[in-house]
């Protein structure tokens, strides 16, 4: 098909939901992506954080080809052996408990939200306290969660997330939930109350702007939920899979969240998310409680199981730390140079340029020039190159940045 005719054929079958840039591709290896005219892009924001391994990497492919002809899909109410030995992966990494498997973080979310609130429901909680009781029922139903949070596009995650601009035009939205400031740990204890059952948050916010959360800050949160048994619930759909420099974000912190949402680079580019409860509260969801029709295929456990391989084998933590550095002060020396640029901040490779303008010519004009990055909160850009992105890569991506912030900035 043309250029042309690919996109009259959008305009005409495909519901506009998003706000597309007029590019085809067709072939993506590791760090590059080919549009449809033989053009070459250096993708420092590969498949919105799931590419962290890059595309189509040899490991992640490998089990895909192995699995796709022996059996794509049976229902969860019969076993396999991939979904096995991915939730024995992913608890052997993380902490003790289970694990419900679902195609995204949206999904993952809503899991995470049902769970909480069947968990406000028990009698009595893991951490020994009583909760609020309600005509001799449980009835804990409250979630806090932050300012400028994004935790998925259903009414569930919705409602959780906190900004309004996404919820615009979908009210009434699912009650009981509470937005705070993020980072504000006066302001989320002043919160609480006696109907609150859990606490989520993202532990770097990225379409939020690459707000990272502070060391004390978290260590104070884990307290809190400790002291009045509330769910700590971490939203790691975007920090997981080494993109901070740790395979899961919670370690630079020091502390265990409760549950735990993945998705995105899970699956090295196939749909997958996950649940992630500790063992002590595994046990609120029994069968029947909640499902996934898709969630944990043979498939999609086997590309997750090549995509954990790919992360180690290839020693990606330990450059994601170095060229997450590097970056940060190729970065930082820009900001020196340019007035145009306010702070950067991040985590690893997951960072953010905050700019005293819009953001959007930058991304088009990196995009005419082979740079795919990306821009949001309307004046921040978020890089987020693949875990094994090289010294000349990051060099490359600077070089054009720095080239365009001359020209819109002049």
């Amino acid at each position: 098909m043309k250029k042309t005719e690919i996109f009259a054929d959008y305009d005409r079958y495909i519901l506009s939901t998003y706000s597309r840039t007029p590019v085809v591709f067709v072939k993506g290896k590791g760090m590059t992506l080919v549009d449809i005219t033989g053009k070459k892009y250096l993708d420092f924001f590969p498949g919105w954080g799931v590419n962290n391994v890059g595309h189509c990497h040899p490991k992640v492919m490998s089990a895909v080809r192995d699995q796709i002809g022996r059996l794509i899909h049976i229902p969860n109410n019969f076993y396999h052996p991939h979904q096995a030995k991915l939730a024995r992966e992913i608890i052997r990494l993380s902490f003790p408990g289970k694990v419900f498997f679902c195609n995204s973080g949206a999904e993952g979310c809503e899991a995470a939200i049902k769970f909480a609130r069947a968990y406000g429901h028990k009698p009595h909680g893991v951490y020994g306290h009583e909760p609020n009781v309600v005509h001799g029922k449980a009835s804990r139903h409250e979630i806090i969660t932050m300012t400028n949070s994004f935790h998925g596009r259903t009414l569930g995650a919705l409602a959780a997330t906190g900004q309004a601009k996404y919820q615009n035009g979908f009210h009434p939205l699912p009650p009981g939930f509470k937005t705070v400031a993020f980072n504000d740990f006066n302001a989320l204890k002043a919160a609480v109350g006696n109907d609150t059952i859990a606490i989520m948050l993202e532990l770097v916010q990225g379409e939020g702007g690459i707000h990272v959360a502070g060391q004390e800050y978290i260590r104070q949160v884990r307290e809190l939920c400790t002291e009045n048994d509330i769910l700590l619930i971490f939203d790691e759909v975007q920090t997981a899979m080494g993109r901070t420099g740790e395979i899961f974000a919670f370690k630079h912190y020091g502390v265990v969240p409760d549950l735990m949402v993945l998705a995105k680079a899970l699956g090295g580019g196939l749909p997958i998310g996950a649940l992630v409860v500790k063992e002590k509260i595994a046990g609120t969801f029994k069968p029947g409680m909640h499902a996934s029709t898709f969630g944990g295929s043979p498939l999609v456990c086997k590309a997750a199981l090549g995509t954990f391989k790919a992360i180690f084998a290839d020693k990606m933590l330990k450059n994601t730390r170095v060229m997450g550095a590097y970056l940060m002060e190729r970065l930082n020396a820009l900001k020196e140079k340019h007035n145009c640029i306010k702070e950067v901040r991040g985590l690893g490779l997951m960072v953010g340029v905050e700019l005293a303008m819009e953001g959007k010519s930058v991304f088009e004009k990196c995009l005419e020039r082979g740079l795919i990055i990306n821009c949001t909160q309307g004046n921040v850009l978020r890089i987020m190159p693949a875990l094994n992105v090289t010294k000349k890569q990051v060099d490359k991506a600077v070089y054009i940045l720095e080239q365009v912030l001359a020209e819109v900035s002049s």
